[in-house]
């Protein structure tokens, strides 16, 4: 006989929207949920399978289903994922990815899973109704964007953009923070009011959380308590955390030239920067970044992407470059093992634009953190480090958010120098918060109570 003291397993069907960085965290919480037992179904592009099929762990308990993603005017061909198109232009995208409902509808309806996650597709929970399903919105972002710029008591005018000054106020009832958006880095929230798809996105994300059963964000109460309270009252509905959900460092050990190359300097001397696959800076301020390296005096390893308009990343460097700082210094514009780096001896510094997943990697490592943050979910995730926790140092941006070599440079030495206060603050804080998040059962017990909480739906 079964034993009815144990709930049955559950069925979950996830269908993030097709970006690789929103179906990446997906898989890591799959795996999370299918090592206690749960059955998954992950909804995704050819493209995005190809690349991120490797991050599936339970392949037995995960199953990866594809969905065609039709061409539409304003779409480059062949086009299945943000990565294949310009970050400015997600409608034509949006308009295709809605398009694809037909196929989520006979999946689901074949499939017939106790629940559906999705974060983009505010169509999902009509579909999953049809089914008995219950529904989750779950978000890959920081619960401050989403407090700050996509809630009921925001008012965003239908008729015209908004100006820098309205997108700076928070909205009424906004916990009291300094995780703001200052100046005119408020524009950077100007997407709110864009056209994705059949909707502007501040009306298709808000029907995103207002029509599912519950909204499960990828955070902890620990960073970001009053925030998640807000969005549950703004919505009336349960937040569910997940905790950070960071898969394992792989035991695959770094790339022998890496190896070799760091291991050649001493410990916690090396600077190593990285700013994600979709963050690509415009020549000048690429050349500003390395000569901010060169500056420093220290070794360092960059890993960006080439900047707009350089058919190699080496064609972009400032002339002279290379001869001035010789063994000492490293640019690559391919792919990288972000986790060995990071937990290698020689690294003592993590330079990044503090993407969700990067912030997570930079409090759970050893490293002084330095931000340079662009997008506004970056932003909001360097105001919680550098301003409220005190675990980082963020570098001076101009109006437009442009910064120079010296900004970079100053910036690191505050974090690296021997003796300087802002670096023994933030060495300090730092050290005190990586304790907490690495503690034994910390992740763990975040996905057990998530789980407690999907089976009360």
């Amino acid at each position: 006989m079964p034993d009815l003291s144990k709930p049955k397993k559950l069925h979950i069907a996830m269908y993030p929207w097709v970006a690789i960085g929103h179906i990446t965290p997906f898989i890591h919480l799959a795996n999370s949920l299918a090592a206690r037992g749960h059955t998954i179904s992950i909804l995704l592009p050819q493209k995005a399978l190809l690349q991120l099929a490797h991050h599936n762990r339970h392949p037995s308990l995960i199953h990866f289903h594809v969905i065609s993603i039709p061409h539409v005017p304003g779409l480059p061909p062949g086009a299945q994922t943000a990565s294949d198109i310009d970050i400015t232009d997600k409608d034509p995208l949006a308009i295709a990815f809605d398009s694809t409902a037909p196929q989520v509808e006979s999946l689901l309806l074949s499939l017939r899973p106790d629940l559906v996650f999705y974060d983009f597709a505010d169509w999902i929970p009509a579909l999953a109704a049809s089914i008995g399903a219950k529904t989750v919105c779950h978000n890959v972002i920081c619960a401050s964007c989403m407090a700050i710029g996509i809630v009921p008591a925001r008012s965003i005018p239908k008729d015209r953009p908004m100006t820098a000054e309205e997108l700076a106020q928070t909205p009424p009832g906004y916990p009291s923070s300094t995780v703001v958006l200052r100046g005119q880095e408020a524009l950077s929230l100007s997407f709110i009011a864009m056209d994705y798809g059949a909707s502007r996105f501040d009306a298709r994300i808000t029907a995103a959380m207002s029509r599912c059963d519950a909204i499960g964000i990828r955070t902890c109460r620990e960073l970001e308590g009053p925030m998640c309270d807000y969005l549950s009252d703004q919505y009336k509905k349960p937040v569910l955390l997940t905790g950070p959900v960071l898969p394992p460092v792989s035991a695959k050990g770094l790339e022998e030239k890496w190896e070799t190359w760091l291991s050649s300097f001493p410990p916690k001397s090396v600077l190593y920067c990285a700013f994600g696959s979709q963050m690509i800076l415009k020549k000048d301020q690429f050349q500003e970044l390395v000569l901010g390296f060169e500056m420093t005096g220290r070794p360092f390893f960059v890993a960006v992407s080439k900047p707009h308009g350089a058919e190699t990343i080496e064609e972009a460097l400032p002339e002279g470059f290379l001869e001035r700082v010789g063994e000492r210094g490293v640019v690559h514009g391919g792919w990288v093992q972000q986790a060995q780096i990071l937990s290698h001896p020689s690294v003592g510094c993590f330079v990044s634009h503090c993407g969700f997943g990067s912030m997570w990697e930079s409090l759970l490592s050893d490293c002084q953190i330095v931000l340079v943050p662009r997008l506004a979910d970056q932003i909001l995730n360097t105001r919680l480090l550098a301003g409220e926790l005190e675990v980082a140092v963020e570098v001076a941006r101009g109006d437009m958010g442009r910064f120079s070599k010296e900004d970079l440079c100053a910036a690191v030495e505050a974090a690296m120098e021997d003796g300087n206060v802002v670096g023994e603050v933030v060495r300090r804080n730092h050290a005190k918060w990586r304790e907490v998040f690495a503690g034994e059962g910390f992740m763990e017990n975040y996905i057990d109570g998530f789980i407690q909480q999907l089976y009360q739906l």
